[in-house]
């Protein structure tokens, strides 16, 4: 007899007639007539070639050989079992790959915590992550290029929670200061808006947040900062303003732990108000994939 030739109903059945010692009531736990589970033993009996069970003025008593037979067939359903319940296990398991923006620094936006939540509630995830400028983060998150993604908003101009096409989390708000290199104390503390620009800055790119935020000072001004260097990283920022090259934009927390301690100048009349904000299309906000995203998200910020 080969493994193949053992149909698991008569495994069942044997094992079930062992156990109940009686015929008929092996039918009923197994919802089958009495012949079919007396044919089921019979086949049994055959393709091992062994004598099963004796009859009893009681019912069905097992032989030598069916006796040993029995853990051997209560070993082979319970692995059985095993195996259909890791298969539902696997049906009801979110994979796929996730696309994700992120900004600015890990420690400021929690991505380390963010994705330990992730790959702890869904391990068959696998993510990419595409760091990027806010801008541009979210221009691909409505392209769906990306699936979720890190953004920033000006304080009073919430654009992603203004556009229908997304769902947006707003997970922190803060301030950005006007740093200016060690020595230019004098050029900037007490000075407004207008004074600033006549400054010499750091520029960005039209899709970093620095760039749209300055534009929402400096336009309505009809004022049009001296841009001397043009830069697309924060650290890049910090390094041109130990230079004494010009003026930045840097997040509150910072700015103050650089002035402090490496004597840089900030702004004292002037500040901006921003928002990090986690971001992905409503559309496809139900999605396990992205849906896992943002129950991490949840237990990373919460």
């Amino acid at each position: 007899m080969t493994t193949a030739a053992i149909d698991l109903q008569i495994l069942r059945a044997f094992v079930l007639a062992a156990k109940e010692g009686n015929v008929s009531r092996a039918a009923e736990r197994l919802h089958l007539t009495q012949p079919a589970v007396s044919l089921q033993l019979k086949r049994f009996a055959e393709e091992t070639g062994l004598v099963l069970f004796t009859r009893t003025p009681h019912g069905l008593a097992l032989t030598a050989d069916g006796a040993a037979m029995l853990p051997q067939a209560e070993r082979v359903l319970a692995a059985v079992g095993d195996l259909q319940q890791a298969a539902r296990k696997l049906q009801g398991t979110v994979r796929g790959a996730l696309r994700i923006g992120t900004i600015l620094d890990p420690e400021f936006t929690r991505l380390g915590v963010f994705l330990r939540e992730l790959v702890e509630a869904a391990p068959q995830i696998e993510t990419e992550l595409r760091h990027g400028m806010s801008g541009s983060v979210l221009a691909q998150v409505l392209r769906g290029d990306l699936d979720v993604g890190f953004h920033l908003d000006p304080g009073d101009h919430d654009q992603a929670a203004a556009t229908p096409a997304l769902s947006v989390r707003t997970l922190t708000r803060f301030t950005y200061r006007v740093v200016a290199p060690a020595g230019w104390g004098p050029q900037v503390q007490g000075r407004d808006w207008k004074a600033l620009a006549a400054l010499p800055w750091l520029a960005t790119p039209p899709e970093s947040a620095h760039h749209r935020l300055l534009e929402r000072v400096f336009a309505p001004l009809g004022l049009s900062p001296r841009r001397v260097a043009m830069v697309d990283q924060e650290a890049s920022m910090l390094d041109l303003l130990k230079s004494g090259i010009g003026l930045s934009l840097v997040r509150d927390s910072i700015a103050i732990r650089e002035c402090q301690a490496h004597g840089l100048a900030m702004a004292d009349r002037v500040q901006l108000d921003c928002a990090l904000r986690f971001v992905s299309l409503a559309s496809r906000r139900d999605e396990p994939v992205i849906a896992s995203a943002w129950d991490a998200l949840a237990k990373a910020w919460n």
